[in-house]
C-alpha cells in the first residue's frame, strides 16, 4: 500500500476510532484510548505489531525532564516532514506552550481537519483551526507498508 491509498486507509482507520472514550495510556478501539493510543492503534491496524512498547507515562510526562520524548519516539518509526508538507494521514504533534515539549498527537484527516483523543472527551474529528495550527510542533508520515 502506498501514496494516496495508504493515506486514505490511515484516515479511514482513524475515523473508525471516533466515539472511543478517552482513557489515559489505553489503546483499544471502542473501549478507551488517549492521543498516543489512537496513533498506536492505527499503526497496529495498518502496519502490524507496534515496533516498541510505549511504557507507562504519567499525565505530566512531558513537563518532567523537558526532553522531546514523543518526537524522539516518532522519529524512530515515522518519517518527519515539514509542516508545510502536511497531508491527510500524517501524524501531528502539538505543544501546549512554546517552552514545553510536544505532548499531544492527532492524525490529519484533510487539509483542515484532524482526528484526536482529548482528555475528558471521546475520539473526534475536529477543525484544524488556527489555535491548533499555532501549537503544531512536528509532522510525521507513516512509512510505506512493506508487503
Amino acid at each position: 500500500m502506498s501514496g494516496p491509498l495508504q493515506r486514505a486507509a490511515i484516515v479511514a482507520e482513524a475515523r473508525s476510532w471516533i466515539g472511543t472514550p478517552y482513557r489515559h495510556q489505553a489503546s483499544l478501539k471502542g473501549v478507551g484510548t488517549d492521543c498516543l493510543g489512537l496513533v498506536r492503534g492505527v499503526w497496529r491496524a495498518l502496519q502490524g505489531p507496534e515496533p516498541e512498547a510505549a511504557g507507562p507515562y504519567s499525565a505530566d510526562w512531558a513537563e518532567v525532564g523537558g526532553r522531546e520524548r514523543l518526537a524522539e519516539a516518532a522519529r524512530r518509526h515515522l518519517i518527519e516532514v515539514r509542516p508545510e508538507a502536511l497531508r491527510s494521514g500524517d501524524v501531528l504533534l502539538f505543544r501546549w506552550r512554546p517552552h514545553l515539549p510536544a505532548k499531544h498527537a492527532a492524525i490529519a484527516s484533510g487539509p483542515t481537519r484532524m482526528i484526536h483523543a482529548h482528555d475528558g472527551a471521546r475520539v473526534c474529528e475536529v477543525h484544524f483551526s488556527g489555535w491548533w495550527q499555532r501549537r503544531l510542533a512536528y509532522v510525521f508520515r507513516f512509512p510505506e507498508r512493506q508487503e
